[in-house]
């Protein structure tokens, strides 16, 4: 069981990077801030990368590529499952960070290390599972064969909103198809990934398999772009906003490096007449208001249709009336704080919005602080920037169709493509109108906020493109090779 009991943090933290298993500041000694959201003090003091330091870790990984590479899966296996033990073994050290990086709750912390540990045993159980396959051939006597190898070095770029999650997905599966990694970590939890980091040195991986930058934040673009740049690394992987994510794909199309990009989302959560409100409303509310719905599959849009949505709504509106809110260092909230105070201006943005345009407000409501309450607003219409804007906190809209084709329009309706949910008592209705939403994942009667190591993650239109979990990120990870052997001899026209 992970210990997430939150152990005070004593004043900020200082942290170092990791270049070919050292620990190091800035070759410069520059250093950056990271502060709490809730009191403004600091949280974390980090090295600020120059663009050297940046290269000299991809460097590192390089050198280390071939014995990394080379090495059994036995072995390899062995030191990923005990990275899943020595990050478990820091449930409590990850609460305290990422309550003061990020004001997130104790509740989100135990459930970040929890599912980013399992993502290490699922990459360790996938080290014998990167196989090839025999084609025929119309040679004859040639044995054509598709292998897979390892890439090379992976940028791996990771975001604060779920960071244990999605820092160790950035690496643990590259990892396990025997690449080595670069982890830049995110400006706003940069201890939380440093404890990441330490959990995978414990486990005793050889130097220079992973590594670690972080950078100031004015200095994000031409860290990142040195390290793309840099002809040894082979993949990029990266998780954040729409915004970054289509800076990272222009930068990897000039070097023309392949990357798997997770962005941003406008998930839509849909109720059709026949479901079964109190699951839909367990759903929608958790899909919601899970981490102050700073995640990127967070249900955005509730879709409701109108011949259930009176019952629904009030019950919906009952419960996240209900949710604690709270700071996360003086005991259980559900709600803690969002990320900073620009994150409440935009959702009282959208909140403004809303209520001058018609919507109702069924609970909670603006914020003066970081401390958001769970907010709804009821027949929320088109024009609404709630209707298509990413609120990226604890606001959310509810639109009332008529039927499933209007339902799955409203879902359709939307820059984005990355979770969607579907809530129905028949199962067969339900498969149908997931087919016909456009997004990279759909759950039926379960929240859009789902996340397994083994499954194929990722999503379509402005949401990315590449898939990370399993097989498909073993394909994103890996080289596939053509070979042959020639076991007869060949016949040659000359």
């Amino acid at each position: 069981m992970t210990n997430t009991n939150v152990a005070p943090l004593e004043g900020a933290q200082t942290i170092s990077m990791l270049i070919n298993g050292e620990r190091v500041h800035a070759s410069n000694g520059a250093v950056f801030e990271r502060r709490n959201p809730l009191d403004g003090s600091v949280a974390t003091r980090a090295p600020a990368a120059t663009v050297e330091d940046a290269r000299n870790a991809v460097d590192a990984a390089a050198a280390a590529f071939p014995g990394w590479a080379a090495m059994g899966p036995t072995e390899r296996r062995a030191l990923l499952m005990r990275a899943a033990q020595a990050l478990e073994a820091k449930g409590a050290a990850f609460a305290a960070a990422m309550a003061v990086e990020t004001g997130a709750s104790a509740m989100w912390a135990g459930f970040n290390v929890h599912l980013a540990a399992s993502g290490l045993q699922e990459a360790a159980a996938m080290v014998t599972q990167i196989a090839g396959e025999i084609i025929p051939s119309d040679v004859p006597g040639s044995l054509a064969m598709g292998v897979r190898q390892p890439a090379g070095v992976v940028l791996g770029i990771a975001p604060w909103n779920a960071p244990v999650i999605l820092a160790v997905r950035a690496i643990a599966l590259p990892l396990a198809c025997g690449n080595t990694v670069v982890l830049k970590g995110s400006e706003i939890s940069p201890a939380t990934h440093g404890l990441i980091i330490e959990a995978l040195q414990e486990a005793g991986l050889p130097k220079g398999v992973v590594n670690f930058v972080t950078n100031a934040p004015a200095d994000a673009g031409a860290i990142v772009e040195a390290m793309i740049a840099h002809p040894a690394v082979r993949r990029v992987n990266f998780t954040g906003s729409t915004r970054v994510g289509r800076i990272i794909a222009q930068t990897c199309a000039t070097y023309l490096k392949p990357a798997v990009l997770e962005l941003g989302g406008k998930a839509p959560l849909l109720v059709l007449a026949d479901a079964d409100i109190d699951a839909a409303v367990d759903g929608a509310a958790f899909g919601a208001f899970a981490n102050s719905g700073q995640i990127c599959m967070s249900t955005e849009r509730i879709i409701v249709d109108e011949a259930i949505a009176d019952t629904f709504v009030a019950k919906l509106a009952a419960k996240a009336a209900s949710l604690p809110l709270g700071d996360p260092r003086k005991g259980p909230a559900v709600l803690g704080s969002v990320v900073d105070m620009s994150t409440v201006v935009r959702c009282n943005h959208l909140i403004d919005d809303a209520l001058a345009k018609g919507a109702k407000l069924l609970c909670g409501g603006k914020a003066t602080n970081t401390l958001m309450p769970a907010t709804l607003l009821d027949h929320v219409t088109t024009d609404m920037l709630i209707y298509s804007e990413e609120s990226f906190g604890p606001v959310k809209g509810i639109v009332r169709v008529r039927g499933d084709d209007a339902a799955i329009a409203c879902a359709n309706d939307n820059a984005y493509g990355l979770s969607s949910a579907v809530f129905s008592r028949d199962v067969a209705r339900a498969m149908n109108v997931a087919r016909r939403i456009e997004s990279g994942i759909c759950h039926i009667n379960g929240p859009t906020v789902h996340d397994e190591a083994q499954m194929p993650f990722g999503g379509v239109k402005a949401s990315g493109f590449g898939r990370f979990g399993g097989r498909a990120g073993v394909a994103e990870f890996t080289e596939l090779r053509w070979m042959t052997v020639q076991t007869t001899p060949r016949h040659y026209p000359f």
